[in-house]
């Protein structure tokens, strides 16, 4: 693996590349946003606005969901992946906010991950971007990303991805770091056709260079 000082020089130059990064989940509440999150997994954030443009619109508040049935529910996300156990877990979530927090989503981790449907990786993002704590919330690209950069090493789980980078990055990096290396893996370092020939970390990727190399073969 890179030791830290390399992953912040390559986070530099991540910064430079997507230096406006964020959230890209369209919401306009925490409540949205955890929501949001939850019909994120196993789908692209393109079709879950698709999706939460009228979802949004028809449910304000937690009682709006478990005030219909579920089967209602599912139909209103059926274009989802995972929509029956998704529409279950929103109404399990949903009650639970009226029941134990007044309708509210709590802003603590503890109480986050008690929720249905959210685990770490939704917990942190809640966390990061509707309460401005710092946060790294490893999802496909970001783990995709740290690993093929070296920073975190392929045989690692999820939670020792996230370890890692907590320990390289600085802690006031974490949430922004977080988007930057989403939109890295979104838009550049893509899982089936990365952009290595332009990539300008592609000198310290060892991944990278093993793909030009592989490529440089094939031409021959």
């Amino acid at each position: 693996m890179i030791s830290g000082k390399k992953t912040v020089e390559m986070l530099d130059v991540i910064d430079s590349m997507f230096p406006d990064a964020e959230a890209e989940l369209n919401h306009d509440n925490t409540f949205e946003l955890t929501i949001a999150v939850l019909l994120s997994a196993q789908a692209t954030d393109n079709h879950v606005n698709k999706v939460t443009k009228s979802l949004f619109k028809k449910y304000k508040t937690p009682e709006d969901y478990v005030a219909v049935p579920l089967e209602e529910v599912q139909d209103d996300i059926r274009t989802i992946g995972l929509f029956r156990n998704k529409a279950k877990n929103i109404q399990k979530l949903c009650r639970d906010l009226i029941d134990k927090f007044d309708g509210v989503v709590p802003d603590n981790y503890e109480d986050l991950v008690s929720l249905a449907g959210v685990g770490r990786k939704t917990a942190n993002v809640v966390l990061s971007v509707a309460f401005d704590v710092p946060r790294i919330a490893v999802d496909t690209h970001v783990e995709r990303v740290s690993k093929r950069l070296g920073i975190a090493r392929y045989k690692d789980n999820v939670t020792q991805v996230e370890e890692t980078l907590m320990k390289k990055i600085p802690e006031d990096r974490w949430s922004k770091a977080h988007h930057q290396l989403i939109f890295f893996g979104r838009y550049h370092c893509l899982a089936r056709t990365p952009k290595c020939e332009t990539c300008p970390l592609l000198d310290d990727c060892r991944e990278g260079q093993k793909r030009m190399k592989r490529k440089l073969k094939e031409e021959k």
